[in-house]
């Protein structure tokens, strides 16, 4: 019994080093995960073609179209970021946080200003916007700075450094100006601190020195004579509190787009009758309301399997949290899904009047190559820490 039992275990084992260590990866991936991204991809298109159809005259598919291109850069990208060796992006973390700093110091040198911002850089047929990548390279860099002194990461000197670390590309990002990014860079160093250890306490303290910074760049250093906001950027946090303060200027947008998420109803008003999105009563309809133009379109039923899909994206990415093979894993995995679900919480909220207008992408679903390419980077650099944590056997599963 015991040799049957012992050749059995063999011929197992002989089989096993006789699969190719590519198939073996690929059957570890998260293939829920994988799914889930997809019919992202898939439903994103299929609403970018409703809500741009009548943006080009004469071309309905000029938008679907830039999209379905990014989407296939992305997906070469997410297949990119699911092999690299994760031990080497932990130990040149520094290299990954210098790359970061570049990209946004680039933007400066060489982007063009477009509506008052220097985002995007211009690479011929396409624009490519740095800040929408370098919200997975801060999560690894910052990530890894961390794991480095996971002995140390609860003392005060440890938060302050990786604190100053944050904040130099919050500022370099904020000064573009595009505050939302800001924002999600910000969401994302407080979830790699949470996931590294650090105590509630301390966070607790980290959330008040937020707040006082918040509200003084919102009201105390104004009422000095010290504007640190733009002037569109400042009305737009006050219009949130009063939305008939200007109800023909900054305000409008937010007020087209609740109109147009109740038009929806059940299960919407169609292409063709979109009246708010087709025309062109609710501004950024393919951008920043991209929500509203689908909730006005789709209705209720069609914003649910949008919300459904970020659901589970957000789940499966908890997931890769807890068996995810080390520390490093387990932090990366916890930065880049709370990122994720930050920006699907406020862009949703800022299209219903339950957040202020920054300017958040809608993942998948926002026109815009960068956001669609960085997003499927996103996962697939989860794909990577699930394939090699199920190898692992650590306490993290």
């Amino acid at each position: 019994m015991i040799e049957v039992a012992g050749r059995a275990v063999s011929a197992s084992a002989r089989r096993e080093r006789a699969t190719p260590h590519a198939i073996a990866f690929v059957r570890r991936l998260d293939w829920v995960l994988i799914a889930a991204a997809a019919a992202l991809v898939a439903y994103g298109l299929w609403v970018v073609d409703g809500i741009t159809r009548f943006d080009v005259a004469g071309d309905e598919s000029h938008f679907v179209t830039r999209q379905a291109i990014a989407a296939g850069l992305g997906v070469c990208g997410m297949v990119v970021a699911a092999i690299a060796p994760l031990d080497l992006v932990r130990r040149r973390w520094l290299v990954l946080y210098g790359t970061t700093l570049a990209l946004m110091v680039v933007v400066f040198a060489v982007a063009e200003t477009i509506r008052g911002s220097k985002r995007w850089i211009d690479l011929g047929p396409f624009q490519f916007q740095p800040s929408e990548l370098g919200k997975v390279l801060f999560v690894l860099a910052l990530a890894g700075f961390l794991v480095e002194r996971a002995g140390k990461v609860t003392r005060w000197r440890t938060i302050a450094t990786a604190m100053a670390l944050g904040l130099g590309p919050i500022l370099l990002v904020f000064l573009q100006p595009d505050l939302g990014t800001a924002l999600v860079y910000a969401a994302a160093l407080f979830a790699v601190l949470f996931f590294a250890g650090v105590r509630w306490r301390q966070l607790l303290v980290l959330f008040l020195i937020a707040v006082v910074a918040g509200l003084s760049v919102l009201w105390l250093l104004p009422s000095a004579g010290v504007e640190v906001l733009k002037p569109y950027q400042a009305k737009r946090v006050t219009g949130f509190f009063d939305r008939d303060l200007d109800p023909g200027g900054l305000t409008w947008n937010v007020n087209q787009s609740i109109t147009a998420v109740g038009s929806g109803g059940l299960d919407g008003r169609g292409v063709i009758e979109a009246s708010q999105t087709r025309l062109d009563y609710l501004p950024e309809h393919a951008t920043d309301f991209a929500f509203a133009s689908l909730a006005e379109q789709r209705g209720f039923v069609g914003s649910s399997i949008l919300l459904l899909l970020y659901l589970l994206v957000v789940w499966r990415g908890l997931r890769v949290v807890t068996v995810a093979g080390d520390l490093f894993g387990a932090v990366v995995a916890g930065g880049l899904v709370f990122a994720f679900l930050f920006q699907v919480f406020v862009n949703v909220g800022m299209t219903m009047g339950l957040a202020p207008v920054t300017g958040i992408p809608l993942p998948f679903v926002t026109v815009g190559g960068s956001s669609m390419v960085a997003n499927l980077v996103l996962i697939g650099v989860l794909q990577g820490i699930h394939a090699r944590g199920r190898t692992t056997g650590s306490a993290f599963k």
